[in-house]
């Protein structure tokens, strides 16, 4: 099992400093984000001048980073927000690309899964063909995130079904959109929205199509669920690893930012108790 390190977390940290957290626990690879205005993020109108920039730092790190994490929704309602949005993503893969990227992480988007029509599931599926195309000229692979909507509460969030948590309607996607288009398996998102199902079940459903992968567990507080590490509350990675075919690199993902360096810390504390075996590259 090699472990990597995940970006969300660190978004407000600068991309060095993902780097050196990075090495400090002798982690050699790491997930980049495109968007959003976080210091830890790609900026959309990067210079060639940045790229080479960035390359070289992680370079100077001994760091290998070819998942890049997208921001996108391809259920949203609006013909001119939608169009607009495929165009970001195309723009965004092929930033991608240039940074070296192996994987684009991508959402199907945050419509509830009940609320979507038959037209709503067309265009998200034309929206993901058309990616799929791109990536394939590109020589980049796609992992849909299993992650639902996700509303702020306190100091935690409540979660509900979208198309990439839902049974049924991941059951669909697995039918209808390109063979090539795989999962990023994130099983604590889907033990938050939802806590009733076997993980195991949501592994052997998604099976050889698991091409990426996010580490981390939600506590639940009341109504409301708080990201916390691997190992932190009962969701039993020993098991579930088990059934997971995945044999690429599981990156931590640890999102609380007061906190982060302890709780990656944790998290490989946690994965080195029950893989003994665990690499860092």
């Amino acid at each position: 099992m090699i472990v990597g390190l995940g970006e969300w977390g660190l978004h407000y940290r600068t991309i060095e400093d993902h780097c050196r957290i990075a090495r400090n626990f002798d982690l050699r690879y790491m997930e980049l984000g495109i968007g959003g205005d976080f210091p830890g993020r790609i900026q959309r109108d990067i210079t060639q001048q940045e790229i080479n920039n960035l390359r070289t730092c992680l370079n100077d790190y001994g760091i290998k980073a070819p998942f890049v994490v997208l921001e996108n929704d391809f259920t949203l309602e609006d013909s001119v927000q939608y169009k607009q949005m495929k165009d970001r993503v195309e723009h965004d893969i092929r930033l991608a690309s240039r940074l070296g990227a192996s994987h684009v992480r991508l959402f199907t988007g945050f419509e509830l899964a009940s609320e979507m029509t038959e037209e709503r599931w067309a265009a998200m599926l034309e929206a993901f063909a058309r990616m799929d195309n791109l990536c394939v000229q590109l020589g980049l692979v796609i992992s849909i995130e299993t992650h639902g909507r996700n509303t702020p509460v306190n100091n935690g969030f409540i979660h509900e079904h979208t198309t990439s948590t839902e049974w049924h309607s991941l059951q669909r996607l697995l039918l209808e959109l390109p063979a090539t288009i795989g999962f990023n398996f994130d099983p604590g998102n889907l033990k938050a929205v939802d806590p009733l199902r076997s993980l195991t079940d949501y592994a052997q459903l998604l099976g050889d199509r698991i091409n990426y992968c996010h580490l981390k567990d939600w506590k639940r507080v009341e109504d409301y669920w708080v990201a916390c590490a691997p190992g932190d509350d009962d969701l039993n990675y020993d098991e579930l690893l088990k059934n997971v075919p995945f044999q690429g690199v599981y990156l931590i993902e640890y999102e609380q930012v007061n906190d982060v360096e302890e709780g990656i810390g944790r998290s490989l504390d946690y994965l080195r108790s029950i893989r003994p075996e665990l690499r860092t590259e």
